[in-house]
């Protein structure tokens, strides 16, 4: 088994460069985040390196924290033992690298001594663990189920962006093409005419400035020009199924990627082939890694990614429940094929949903507020990172009560 890992620095004169490190990349990028030239070699198979200039395997890293965290969360836990312990360092312990790891605190180490899972944005590290990110909707559509035609005029668009910004969101996620079951589908064009005035005036506002904006698009060209103007996140409910060019561009723009569970398109999304499943949990996880995977092989990292499980997507209640009141559950399932995968941010948005109204008896999508909120805390409780609501106050209260409950419980934990 051959792997060479990301995270510190291999010298020039190892590697035959006689390049300076400027001209690699090796100065650039965010300090103690992710650069282009940026590297160690963990292991090479069983290959030893003893000299003044380079050392393989890594010398005395199973002492270091900050070197085993990333590794672990390149590493697979499908790995097999009996391959771990043979990689020189770990060759004496009973389970090998995860003994290790074990030993030394394992994913309670995660938080402390400086090492942490962060999503770059720009300039900025964005940490998951501190709260839960809000993220409000604004869409620009006349077809959309809960708010289709409200803000089709840009001044009426800008209006509720401003809104969602003085009640507390932390990002909002702009859409000009509804994903509502059955919607019809728009043109690259037919979309950009929609978003385009809207977002142009909203990056000229003074409340615009530290507000992540997210275009809602699975289209290509969209994302080009929408980041091009200033968008910094994109959010693909398709995960790139529906146009595969997108993981390459956002691969190229080298910005966040959320990429959601869906089977089929929206106008297929529900029919029955689709929402067939043995178990959803496992189902759901094991396609959601798929595009990941699929995310990964085009230039994106696992460090740009989000997960959304597709809350509504094709699922029906009962699916719908199953995934919000089993979101470990999930991670766990990813986590068997890679550790790396099952640690990106989650997204939940089961705003204002059918299914809530069903459960509920509301026909008005906004009387499903309430509903929302229980929704979210579920979900916020099970390790949601990021919650995508309609109504950015109630959202950002349960966020509020959720995280202060899992600090109060990581607090009694530790006695």
């Amino acid at each position: 088994m051959q792997r060479v890992f990301k995270n510190a620095a291999i010298t020039k004169e190892a590697v035959g460069f006689d390049l300076k490190e400027a001209e690699l990349g090796r100065t650039s990028g965010i300090r103690y985040g992710p650069r282009p030239i940026d590297l160690d070699i963990l292991f090479y198979g069983n290959l030893r390196v003893n000299s003044e200039i380079l050392t393989v395997p890594h010398e005395r890293i199973w002492e270091r924290p900050f070197v085993l965290a990333p590794l672990m969360d390149l590493l697979g836990s499908c790995v097999e033992n009996d391959t771990v312990t043979t990689w020189h360092s770990f060759a004496n312990c009973k389970n090998g690298l995860f003994d290790v790891w074990d030993k030394l605190g394992g994913e309670s180490l995660i938080g402390k001594k400086g090492i942490k899972r962060v999503l770059p944005l720009g300039d900025q590290l964005i940490d998951w663990s501190k709260k839960t990110h809000v993220m409000g909707i604004l869409n620009l559509t006349p077809d959309s189920f809960s708010d289709g035609g409200k803000f089709l005029e840009a001044r009426d668009a800008v209006s509720h962006f401003r809104s969602l910004i003085s009640e507390g969101a932390d990002i909002v996620d702009i859409g000009a093409q509804s994903t509502r079951p059955f919607a019809e589908r728009l043109t690259v064009d037919q979309e950009l005419d929609r978003l385009i005035p809207v977002l142009d005036e909203i990056i000229k506002l003074p409340e615009s400035k530290g507000i992540i904006l997210s275009v809602n698009t699975f289209y290509a060209d969209v994302v080009a020009e929408a980041v091009s103007r200033g968008v910094h996140v994109v959010n693909d409910v398709s995960g790139g199924t529906l146009d595969p060019k997108i993981l390459s561009v956002v691969a190229d723009l080298g910005v966040p990627f959320i990429t959601m569970h869906m089977r089929g398109d929206p106008s297929t999304m529900q029919n029955c082939n689709n929402l067939h499943y043995g178990d959803v949990c496992k189902e759901v996880a094991l396609e959601l890694y798929q595009r990941l995977c699929a995310a990964e092989l085009a230039g994106i990292p696992l460090w740009r990614i989000v997960a959304d499980p597709g809350i509504g997507f094709s699922k029906n209640t009962e699916h719908n429940m199953e995934l919000i009141s089993n979101l470990p559950i999930v991670r766990r399932e990813i986590e068997k094929v890679s550790l790396g995968a099952s640690h990106v941010p989650f997204l939940v948005g089961p705003s204002r949903k059918r299914f809530l109204g069903e459960i509920c008896g509301k026909i008005d999508p906004v009387a499903r507020d309430p509903a929302t909120v229980a929704a979210v805390t579920c979900g916020i409780l099970g390790g949601a990172n990021v919650i995508r609501v309609h109504n950015v106050g109630f959202g950002l209260d349960a966020a509020k009560v959720c995280d202060a409950l899992l600090k109060h419980r990581r607090k009694a934990d530790k006695y």
